[in-house]
Formats: structure tokens, C-alpha cells, sequence
């Protein structure tokens, strides 16, 4: 028969797991927030460099506070050609660095009574405290993230306290004692009771934070607390291969990847622990704190780290001997098989991170300004090599500057109602403008180049001088729309500063050839018909300049 006070005791556990979780859940929500340009910096760097990775790793999972969520954005980058997979190796290794924070951060409680003050558990209602009348009575931006942080540090604790709580009374029942040394004694239970619990809350270092509540009782002995902590790294990759399925073969490599790293660490180090309590049982059966918790649990993740980061493309090539190429399609256009690799991936894994979300859509947003400048170029030479040009192309290319268009503005609708801070959300709209704006663009393109094909049709030409002129215009508006273009992938005021340099040397050329075109005209050395198709380009050329001036305003205005 159950008494009240055991079922007091459970529904006191489960409430503490509950505020853990959520404090966890919340405090990386703030930090997101206020971290989100560093983890941009650091994704713009990660491509050249594994150390960069690694670092990028770690950041991200301290302050998401799970390495399987980190993997699962690694899997979502992978799947969206922005991380390779001897990049993606160096994300991982860094996520399972940065999953042993919070386990620090747990195992300040086991300071001594001369430092209780700097016990989480002793300051933690204050931080509750604060958090919520920052959230509630400040009007700042800036206070409230902080307020949201304060709350999550203080509910982690207080969450903490409740399970550790809970668990006292029983500490000396025999099931404890039985059951800890029944997975001290077999490596193989210990490492799956890990990787199940973990599997099932979905973050190791949730189950981290449970096994050192449990040690703190002093109920778990040495060697089923780091088979168990093997078995929480292994568990932690459930999370990232349910993620791939139904992703590109990349993004399955990606999880296997994790799934092998953690897994052959495990293997190492469950074989050392297992001669270790053979060589001195005493030491492996006796209790363990939860700061010994958190010191093997960085050593194993900083020593696995090391031990496989000289055979990351070795570990990129067994994944490929798990998830084999498959056949690719025969019988796919070559022009269709283009546009797709045009279209941007844009994959909501990422949505894990909002402020990684952000970026990804930025550097879409540059791509499609960078289809849209290929396209321009393409319409530009059909006007100045009409009798011979072949149009066809720039209006393929519309139809997938149109689909990118619809997929960025979808992404972005979504990203928007992410957790985001003010400025995030000012720039999210400066990128919806600035889809429209580079769609306006490819429009002007399209309209170029059926001007060339109209000029085709009816046998029309311009003369030299009116060739040269529109030339000297068109490579000024296409300077500037490229300026505008790197603005946005740079925030750079170089660039921008550019853009207004050359948007007025448009609108300058463009008065000055109106006028030279109206004396040819009155002079009879150029057709009306084919004055009234150069007209038409001039007009289009300072349209897509105007657009250019816009793109670098929003970059101005975030700056």
C-alpha cells in the first residue's frame, strides 16, 4: 500500500523535473536572444576553419542546454548545403563539449557550508525573484532578456532542490543501494539505462542533471555513474536520427556521425572503467559526488574530443559506408536539374536556434540576390547582342527567382514568430522588403530581355553610340545592385556608402541619354521604334538602381 507520503514524494520529484526542464528551457530562450550575433559570427567563420566549428559546437549547446538539439541543427545545415560533413564533424564534437555546463552548474551545490552563499540552491529564489519583476515592470528590452535568464537559472535550481528533496528520505532504502551496484556491476545495463532515460526526455543534460541529483544522496556508486553518463551521451543522438529521416543522404551521414563518435568513446571508456573496477573495487563501488560527475563527464567529452578530431574524414567515411549513395534519377533535364540547385533548402531543424534561423535566412536572401544579378547580366547581354542572343534562359531563370521568392517569404513568415529580440525582428522585415525589391529586379530582368526578344522579332537595331550608352548605364546599375547585394552579406558601409554613389551616377546618365537620344532621334540616325525600346531600357536600368538604393537603406538602417 502506498502511503501519502510517498505519493507526496513522487508528485514532488516530477514537479522538480518539470521547473528543471523548464528553467533549462527558458534561460537558453534569453540567452538566444542576447548571444544570437555571436553564433552568427561564429557560423560565417565555421566554414574555413574545424577548431571554429567545435567552438561553435560548444556555444550553441551551452546555451541551448542539449547537444541533441545542437545535432539536430547540424543535421538541418547539412540537409541545406551550408555545412559539409567534415565541418558538421567539428559542430558535434564542440556539442558534446558544451552539454557539460549545466553539469557544473549543478554541481555547485556540493560546496562546502563556509561557501553556501555561492550555492545555487541559496540564491536561487532570489533569482526567481528578479526574473520576475524584470519581466513584469520593465519596459526594456534588454532588462527583460535578462529577466528571462534570471528566471531560468533560478527555476533550474529551485527544480533541483525539489528532486534532491524528494529522493533524501529514501536514500538509505535497499532498492537504491541494489540497483546501482546491479549497473556498476554490468557495463552493458549501465550504458543502456543511460541511453534510454536520455532517449526518452530527449537531452543529456537533463539526465546528467537527474543522476547528479541522485549522487548528491550519495546513493550511486563510481562506476554505474559513468556507465550511466556513457550511456547518456550515446542516447543523446536518438534525437538527431529521428531528425533525419526523410532528409538528404548528407544529413543521415550527419547523425551517424554523432551516433559513431559518442559511441566509440563509450566503448573506450566503459572498457578503461570496467579494468579499473577489476584493478580496485573498492574505488569503483564506493559513492560519487555530483562534482566528480561533472569533472569525468568534461574530461570524457574534452578527451573523446581530442582523441577522434584527427580522424574526422575517416569518421565522414564510415558514415558513408553506413548510408551508401543511392542512384540518382536518369531521364532529369539538365535546365531543371540547374533550377534546383538554385532553390534555397531551407530547413526548420534550424528553427532550434532562432537567431541561427535568422542567418540562414540572410544568406538565402544574398543567394537569391545573387540569381537575380546572374539573370540581369544574362538579359543585359541579349540587349547589346540581340541579332545573335538567345533570351530563353532569362526566362527560366524568372521562374526560379519567382519560386525562391515564394519559399523565402514562407521562411521568413515562420522565423518571424520565433522567439526573437527587437532588433531580430527589425531585420526580418528588412529581409521580407528585400525579397520583394530583388523580385522586383528579376521582374526589370525579364522585362529586358523581352525587349531584346521584341527587338529580334521586328528587325530592330540601335545604332553604335546608342549601344555604347546603354552599356556604360547598365554596367553602373549593375555595379550598384551587386554593391547592395555584398551590403547585405557583409553589413557592410563600404558598400552601401557605393550604392548611393552609383545609384546618383544613374539617374545622372540616365538625364544625360535621354537627352543624346532625343538629338539622335531629331537627326534621324536612330528608328522611333527602336527609340522607343531604348527609352524603355534606360527606364528599367534606373529602376533596378532605385531597388539597389533600397536594399542598402534596410542594411544602413540595422547598422
Amino acid at each position: 500500500m502506498v502511503s501519502i507520503n510517498e505519493v507526496e514524494s513522487i508528485f514532488t520529484f516530477l514537479g522538480g523535473l518539470g521547473m528543471f526542464l523548464y528553467g533549462m528551457n527558458i534561460m537558453g530562450d534569453g540567452m538566444q536572444k542576447s548571444a544570437g550575433s555571436k553564433m552568427n559570427n561564429f557560423l560565417r567563420m565555421v566554414t574555413n576553419n574545424r577548431l571554429l566549428a567545435i567552438a561553435l559546437g560548444a556555444l550553441i549547446t551551452a546555451i541551448l542546454h542539449s547537444s541533441g538539439a545542437t545535432t539536430v541543427m547540424v543535421v538541418g545545415f547539412v540537409n541545406a548545403g551550408i555545412l559539409d560533413l567534415t565541418q558538421a564533424v567539428g559542430v558535434i564534437m564542440g556539442a558534446n563539449i558544451g552539454t557539460t555546463i549545466t553539469a557544473w552548474m549543478v554541481s555547485l551545490n556540493q560546496l562546502g557550508d563556509a561557501m553556501r552563499v555561492l550555492q545555487p540552491a541559496f540564491f536561487a529564489p532570489f533569482f526567481v525573484a528578479l526574473g520576475a519583476f524584470a519581466l513584469i515592470f520593465s519596459s526594456k528590452k534588454k532588462e527583460s532578456l535578462l529577466g528571462e535568464i534570471c528566471l531560468g537559472v533560478g527555476f533550474l535550481f529551485v527544480g533541483l532542490t525539489f528532486m534532491s528533496g524528494s529522493v533524501a528520505p529514501y536514500t538509505d532504502s535497499p532498492i537504491f543501494s541494489r540497483a546501482f551496484a546491479v549497473l556498476g556491476g554490468n557495463p552493458i545495463l549501465g550504458i543502456l539505462v543511460g541511453a534510454v532515460v536520455t532517449a526518452l526526455i530527449q537531452s543529456s543534460t537533463a539526465s546528467v542533471g537527474i543522476l547528479q541529483t541522485l549522487a548528491m544522496s550519495g546513493i550511486v556508486t563510481t562506476n554505474a555513474a559513468i556507465y550511466i553518463t556513457l550511456g547518456q551521451n550515446i542516447g543523446s543522438c536518438l534525437t538527431a536520427l529521428l531528425s533525419s529521416t526523410g532528409a538528404s543522404r548528407n544529413a543521415k551521414r550527419a547523425s551517424v556521425i554523432h551516433l559513431t563518435f559518442n559511441m566509440i568513446g563509450a566503448v573506450i571508456f566503459g572498457v578503461g572503467m570496467y579494468v579499473i573496477s577489476l584493478i580496485m573495487p573498492e574505488f569503483a563501488h564506493g559513492p560519487i559526488d555530483s562534482l566528480r560527475i561533472s569533472v569525468f563527464h568534461t574530461f570524457f567529452n574534452f578527451t573523446n574530443t581530442i582523441l577522434l578530431f584527427p580522424f574526422a574524414k575517416q569518421l565522414v567515411a564510415f558514415s558513408g559506408l553506413i548510408v551508401k549513395e543511392g542512384k540518382e534519377p536518369d531521364g532529369q533535364p539538365k535546365a531543371e536539374a540547374a533550377r534546383e540547385s538554385k532553390l534555397p533548402h531551407l530547413d526548420e531543424r534550424i528553427f532550434q536556434s532562432p537567431p541561427l534561423a535568422l542567418e540562414i535566412a540572410i544568406l538565402e536572401v544574398v543567394h537569391m540576390g545573387q540569381v537575380v544579378t546572374e539573370n540581369l547580366k544574362l538579359s543585359l547581354k541579349a540587349i547589346t547582342e540581340h541579332m545573335d542572343a538567345d533570351v530563353s534562359a532569362v526566362f527560366e531563370n524568372e521562374k526560379t527567382i519567382d519560386n525562391i521568392n515564394d519559399k523565402l517569404t514562407e521562411y521568413l513568415i515562420k522565423v518571424n514568430n520565433l522567439s526573437l529580440n527587437e532588433s531580430q525582428k527589425a531585420m526580418v522585415s528588412n529581409l521580407f522588403y528585400s525579397v520583394n525589391d530583388m523580385e522586383r529586379v528579376g521582374d526589370h530582368a525579364e522585362n529586358l530581355a523581352e525587349l531584346a526578344q521584341y527587338m529580334m522579332d521586328h528587325e530592330l537595331s540601335l545604332s553604335e553610340t546608342g549601344i555604347k550608352d546603354l552599356q556604360e548605364i547598365a554596367d553602373v546599375a549593375v555595379q550598384s545592385f551587386e554593391h547592395a547585394v555584398a551590403a547585405r552579406r557583409d553589413s557592410s558601409m563600404d558598400d552601401i556608402r557605393m550604392v548611393s554613389k552609383l545609384e546618383d551616377e544613374v539617374d545622372n546618365l540616365e538625364e544625360e541619354l535621354r537627352d543624346k537620344h532625343i538629338e539622335r532621334l531629331s537627326q534621324r540616325t536612330c528608328s522611333p521604334q527602336a527609340g522607343v525600346v531604348f527609352l524603355d531600357i534606360l527606364s528599367n536600368l534606373e529602376r533596378i538602381s532605385d531597388h539597389a538604393y533600397n536594399l542598402a537603406g534596410y542594411v544602413k538602417d540595422e547598422i
